[in-house]
């Protein structure tokens, strides 16, 4: 066995592909490689990856493929042979195709598979090369990458014309020290590399595969591990940042595009005319990280400071130049900032709302005028539910749309919210309609906090809410992975705030009035019940991510789907619940009596009539009902879930006894329907919390 070393040289890759191209580069080769079974399926390999390189290492590679024994099913023993056992056309040609003649029939075997007898064609197959087998790895890896945008180009010598992520130049490819021949992109294999645009002098030939990466960090000054290379930048990255007696904020983003675009990384320290930091850092931090890709550092404090790092691809004794000219560059960049500030704090925010009339929010929904007036009824509707000050809430919305004329949000529409809050809190707003103005933004992703006041939960969920009923309502429901509305985060962001803030409103009554901000036609064509499905299938997976599992979850919203903040509070009650030696019994009694009621069609109108009993069960049964009820029903007003069930539960000698002692479907019409009328009143009873018979028996042991 021996060690396999592919590297394609290119022109500078994508930075923020790089890492996953250098993954599905190698990934794809070696999955070729075990299919072809010149590897095991524990093979180690290592990928690297740089701008200018997609390179991987697989240890314990055979030359040649072991010889393999194929069974290859043809056909049914009747079509293949006749009667008296000679070889049918259907044979002959399926025997033709894998280039065998009319001899192969005699050596055929029959099978059966318990039903009838198949003709197999026992054959060997002998090893090939890697030379072959590379080439069918690389041809594969390569057509699978996920590119994310194609470029075409002619290679030198050659008329074809080749389409790859970037014009590709060398490629090296060795079994230990030999030369596999295969070709890719136009490229012959070879084992002649190239270092450090800069640092490197001329070509590097790599004498072994094994010497790959010591050859490039010595011979070609490149750090070829991505890996390797992030964690040397982070180190450097936070020691520079001690001796300044600074603070680095995690990054990772950026960690990583900046990993994508040097192959010798070194990191400087720079700075910047610290009359910048009158403006808000936001726009400062984003300018360094989006344009210029640096790191801002912040004193003990979280204040930014007038001190950056950037990180070079260079690295020298004197590296004056390097950052003076960084620190040139940086300059107009920060002076545009500040200039886009000054400028959009003059104009009244409330002023830039009129002019959203001209702005198209979509064509089939309006303006963002038209989305504003919408977000103003609709948050003021939540507000006076949620007893929220309705005159801040309405000012807020009025003016949330306003920075988006903005020119800072213009250069940056990350900034959008950030930059209303600024804007607002310096033209004399209530520092809570300034605060909305960012807040109703949340959570913007995952991690992202929810809004933490009344004024900016009722905004949000305004925002969020018009967008998903405004959306669906004209037709452009998400489907697969393309949800280019963020709908899905909409409605995450709607779930958080119900249950994480908690809000107590109705999900049900959000979307009708949302609904009815709309124009009539958009009204008509809305489906809320999708709408509804919808949010709550995302609720079910929010809830799964929290550990519940999915069936104490359709337990739950079987009873509750509107109150969100509810639910998962009787989920709690649930779990407790079936810990006790009663749940299990009762799980299966509620199973039991919801397919009785089924199957006879019961509905809730139906009453019991205490004189129709006649066995001392049903008397009981009925008692028992009668004197939980109330206990229950105080439990459930004042939310003690737990305490609902463990009421409950007390009941269980009485519906056991009901079950081994009483026959439900008396041949007596009257009695018959009396006992589905009890047992209709425990049904309900018993689910007052979610409904056990969606419970799973083993959960319940």
């Amino acid at each position: 066995m021996a060690t396999l070393l592919v590297e394609l040289l290119t022109e500078e890759l994508p930075p923020k592909a790089l890492r996953t191209l250098g993954s599905s580069f190698g990934s794809g080769i070696v999955s070729s490689l075990r299919k072809q079974n010149f590897v095991s399926e524990d093979v180690r390999y290592e990928t690297f990856a740089t701008p200018r390189r997609l390179a991987i290492i697989i240890n314990d590679v055979l030359g040649v493929s072991p010889e393999e024994t194929i069974n290859q099913k043809l056909m049914p023993k009747n079509v293949g042979f006749t009667d008296n056992g000679a070889p049918t056309e259907a044979l002959l040609k399926k025997l033709k195709s894998l280039g065998l003649d009319e001899s192969s029939a005699q050596k055929t075997e029959l099978k059966s598979d318990g039903k009838m007898e198949f003709i197999y064609l026992r054959q060997k197959k002998v090893g090939v090369t890697i030379d072959d087998g590379l080439q069918i790895a690389i041809d594969l890896s390569i057509s699978k990458l996920p590119i994310p945008k194609v470029m075409s180009y002619q290679p030198q010598d050659n008329l074809e014309t080749v389409n790859f992520v970037r014009p590709a130049h060398r490629l090296v490819a060795l079994l230990d020290e030999r030369i596999v021949a295969i070709k890719t992109l136009g490229l012959n294999s070879g084992n002649r590399s190239i270092g450090h645009r800069f640092h490197s002098k001329g070509d590097i030939t790599i004498q072994h595969a094994n010497e790959y990466e010591s050859t490039l960090e010595e011979a070609g000054r490149v750090m070829p591990d991505y890996n390797k290379r992030k964690a040397f930048i982070l180190d450097q990255l936070k020691q520079k940042a001690n001796q300044q007696d600074l603070e680095l904020q995690n990054d990772e983003d950026l960690l990583d595009e900046v990993t994508s675009l040097v192959e010798l990384p070194e990191v400087y320290v720079a700075r910047f005319d610290k009359d910048f930091l009158s403006i808000p850092e936001e726009c400062l931090v984003l300018t360094m990280k989006t344009n210029q890709k640096y790191f801002p550092l912040f004193d003990r404090n979280g204040n930014l400071a007038e001190t950056f790092l950037l990180v070079s691809n260079m690295k020298l004794d004197d590296p004056s130049n390097i950052v003076e000219g960084n620190e040139k560059v940086i300059r107009p960049r920060l002076a545009d900032a500040q200039f886009f500030y000054r400028s959009d704090i003059r104009t009244p925010l409330i002023d830039l709302t009129e002019k959203l009339k001209h702005v198209i929010y979509h064509n089939q929904l309006g303006s963002q005028l038209d989305r504003v007036t919408r977000l103003r009824s609709l948050s003021i509707q939540i507000a006076n539910h949620m007893g929220a000050d309705r005159d801040k809430v309405s000012r807020a919305a009025q003016l949330c749309k306003a920075d988006l004329l903005s020119d800072m949000v213009g250069e940056f529409p990350e900034l959008q919210g950030t930059m209303g809050r600024y804007y607002a809190l310096a033209q004399g707003e209530s520092p809570d309609v300034a605060d909305a103005l960012e807040q109703y933004y949340r959570p913007r992703f995952a991690t992202d906090n929810i809004p933490n006041s009344e004024i900016s939960a009722a905004l949000a969920l305004a925002d969020k809410l018009d967008v998903i009923v405004g959306i669906f309502g004209i037709g452009l429901i998400p489907s697969g992975e393309k949800d280019p509305f963020g709908l899905r985060r909409q409605a995450i962001g709607i779930i958080r705030i119900l249950t994480e803030y908690p809000v107590e409103l109705d999900l049900h009554e959000l979307i009708n009035w949302t609904t009815e901000k709309f124009s009539k036609e958009l009204k008509l064509s809305v489906d809320k019940s999708q709408i509804k499905i919808f949010i709550m299938d995302r609720f079910k997976g929010y809830l799964k991510d929290k550990g519940y599992s999915i069936d104490k979850i359709e337990a739950i919203l079987a009873t509750e789907s509107n109150q969100l903040h509810l639910v998962q509070p009787r989920l709690v009650a649930i779990n407790e619940f079936l810990q006790t030696d009663h749940a299990a019994a009762l799980a299966t009694a509620n199973k039991r009596i919801k397919n009785i009621l089924k199957k006879n069609n019961v509905d809730g109108s139906c009453e019991v009539e205490p004189k129709l009993f006649n066995t001392k069960e049903e008397v009981s049964l009925y008692e028992a009902i009668q004197a939980l009820s109330p206990t229950v029903t105080k439990a459930i007003t004042q939310r003690r879930y737990t305490d609902a069930l463990k009421a409950l539960s007390t009941a269980r000698s009485e519906v056991d006894s009901f079950f081994d002692k009483v026959m439900v479907m008396s041949n007596d019409a009257a009695e018959r329907k009396n006992r589905l009328a009890l047992l209709n009143q425990l049904s309900i009873l018993l689910n007052c919390v979610g409904d056990l018979s969606e419970l799973s028996i083993a959960t319940t042991k």
